[in-house]
């Protein structure tokens, strides 16, 4: 008889973590994922600020896989599951294929949301790929750029004010950093400008920043930001967004416009489009983010074969982070070995253990709540280090970002500034296109692709 056939979509963290879980299980295991890499999402706003390389947060699947003999990779955008079959169907450029499988695992991830303003990505791109942080690296440091040969005043004041909307973990993290990059980093480096002088600010419709981590945390985050000189702009909602700036709506009823040219979008997230897929063809319910609500044992009505896990799936009690993800993987791995040895589950319902969430307010200051234990300063910024640290996959990863860390947290300077003339190409289609009619970033990559070859 042939053996078990797993296929396993996305090389994210849950992804990954069931394909290294069963690695000594009796089955062929393929893994689908768009990308070539695994990546460390987490720390993408490190990318997009200059202090860490994308090679240091994304090692290829391949490599991380290698010495894994019963797991074969494939870049393969996956474009519809036949359930009945049991087939997925993916294609790599305009090469298509299918793929049989026996267990099927679904772990495609989340992209940002926009809450149906898609075309705000045109003017602020989130933080969800490699791309979005190459795409903001290129945004932020090329407006200081601008604004050293910008002649108008009130152009200057437009390039030197950042827009961060959201104020969740990762827009806490991105606001601080711009903050120390102006104030710090760049101090001296320009003749025409002071970019100390730069505004940096962080939007969100919740009274105070950090929701998840309860009034205190976030009250203890907003007063250190502002210290630093970020200014904070809570109970306010975002109605507009152009190539110009920002427009809020506050809860009181007055409207703000924010004349800014870089913005960065860190609020709401979206599951993979193959969730609402899996719930019109097994009739799982789908939620308003895009996530399939999954029994106790994280496999769909009807459908034992497939588990749907990380940011894909609706579970009561479990977050959109790193360890749900995680653990999820796990317990569905460990479901399938027992199912292959003939064996009954050492668990049938998947129990979620909150390790806690923290977040970086900037050099050495950090915010970690974990159960009763509330950590703030210098001891929560070395909890955070040694935490994402360990989670980061590879030796040689670990070893880049200590190194990368090391440096540019005593000296405050970083070392991943270079952007490329690909990157502004890209920046000035995606402008191009927002003053048309459209505002569809897939249109937008026609733009891109033209202006590329004009270069």
């Amino acid at each position: 008889m042939s053996r078990h056939r797993i296929v396993i979509i996305g090389s994210g963290f849950a992804g990954l973590a069931a394909a290294r879980r069963l690695r000594k299980a009796d089955a062929d295991i393929t893994i689908l994922a768009r990308t070539s890499h695994h990546l460390f999402q987490p720390l993408l706003y490190q990318v997009a600020t200059g202090i860490l390389s994308e090679g240091d947060i994304a090692p290829t699947t391949r490599e991380i896989l290698r010495g894994q003999k019963n797991a074969t990779v494939l870049q393969a955008l996956v474009e519809d599951i036949d359930i009945d079959a049991r087939i997925v169907k993916w294609r790599n450029h305009n090469e298509y294929a299918q793929t049989p499988y026996d267990t099927l695992i679904v772990a495609a991830g989340a992209g940002q949301s926009y809450f149906g303003n898609d075309h705000f990505a045109v003017f602020a791109p989130g933080m969800k790929t490699i791309d979005d942080a190459l795409e903001l690296r290129a945004r932020i440091f090329g407006a200081f750029e601008q604004a050293e040969i910008a002649t108008d005043q009130a152009d200057v004041e437009r390039l030197l004010t950042f827009v961060v909307v959201g104020a969740g973990p990762t827009g806490v993290e991105m606001a601080g950093q711009i903050r120390e990059l102006a104030s710090k980093t760049l101090r001296g480096e320009f003749r025409r400008i002071d970019p100390t002088k730069a505004r940096v600010i962080l939007v969100d419709g919740a009274s105070h920043p950090l929701p998840p981590f309860g009034e205190k945390l976030g009250l203890k985050t907003q007063r250190a930001l502002e210290k630093m000189g970020v200014e904070m702009k809570m109970d306010a909602f975002v109605t507009d967004v152009d190539a110009e700036g920002v427009t809020l709506k506050y809860a009181s009823g007055e409207v703000e416009t924010i004349n800014a040219v870089c913005k960065v979008w860190a609020a709401g997230v979206s599951a993979s489009p193959l969730g609402r897929l899996l719930g019109e063809a097994t009739g799982a319910e789908v939620d308003r983010a895009g996530r399939v609500s999954v029994k106790a044992d994280l496999t769909l009505p009807d459908h034992p074969e497939i588990f749907v896990l990380g940011d894909m799936m609706a579970f009561p009690g479990v977050p959109g982070v790193a360890q749900g993800a995680i653990q999820s993987a796990r317990f569905a791995a460990d479901t399938i070995k027992a199912r292959l040895a003939g064996r009954p589950p050492r668990a049938t319902e998947f129990t979620y253990f909150d390790k806690g969430s923290m977040a970086t307010i900037a050099r050495f200051r950090a915010v970690v709540k974990m159960g009763n234990v509330h950590l703030t300063g210098f001891s929560a910024w070395v909890s955070w280090c040694f935490l994402h640290l360990l989670y980061i996959v590879g030796f040689k990863s670990q070893v880049g970002t200590l190194v990368n860390w090391f440096f540019s947290f005593l000296s405050g300077a970083r070392s991943q500034r270079t952007t490329t003339n690909q990157q502004l190409v890209a920046r000035l289609a995606m402008e191009q296109l927002g003053a048309g009619a459209s505002g569809k970033l897939v249109a937008g990559q026609h733009v891109v692709e033209e202006l590329s070859s004009e270069q």
